[in-house]
């Protein structure tokens, strides 16, 4: 089962720190990501997604960086689109809500990504949880964290084959 694990902070210096101590995570073994990225809602609430340094070069298995893409898509595109979101991309959406990345969990994604905060969202196909949460603490930040079976992430794989 892979998790999918969102770190918010009051600032992006500390966002940013957490984002590398992730990658060397995954150096170490503790992580194997299948995507990680950083998030920042800007003081009007406009998001922004990046994946700065090294995380663009990595090699990820590409159904795992598929399945990350859909997954930051039903986190932080659906809540802002709403109705607006048509076709292709709402039917994706509805599928999501079929799995454990349901509105509860966005809604306490929203919660804690406020204006002026920022995240790293890091899709874990495998995490030794006690070692990454011992070196994440040193960060601070507010966890919010859920398991996607592998029912779930073969659902959300059929969903993209579907739609294509």
């Amino acid at each position: 089962m892979s998790e999918l694990i969102i770190i918010a902070f009051d600032d992006e210096a500390r966002a940013l720190a957490a984002y590398e101590e992730v990658q060397l995570l995954q150096d170490r073994t503790v992580v194997e990501l299948g995507g990680v990225a950083l998030v920042r809602v800007d003081g009007r609430g406009h998001l922004h997604v990046e994946t700065p340094g090294r995380s663009a070069e990595r090699g990820v298995r590409a159904a795992s960086s598929a399945v990350f893409g859909t997954v930051l898509g039903a986190l932080f595109l659906m809540p802002f689109l709403g109705l607006a979101v048509g076709g292709v991309i709402g039917a994706l959406f509805a599928g999501l809500d079929r799995t454990t990345i349901d509105a509860g969990f966005r809604e306490r994604v929203a919660a804690v990504l406020a204006p002026g905060r920022s995240a790293v969202v890091a899709y874990a196909t495998a995490v030794r949880d006690d070692d990454f949460r011992r070196a994440l603490d040193a960060f601070g930040g507010a966890v919010v964290q859920t398991t996607l079976t592998p029912d779930d992430e073969r659902a959300i794989a059929h969903e993209l084959t579907e739609l294509r």
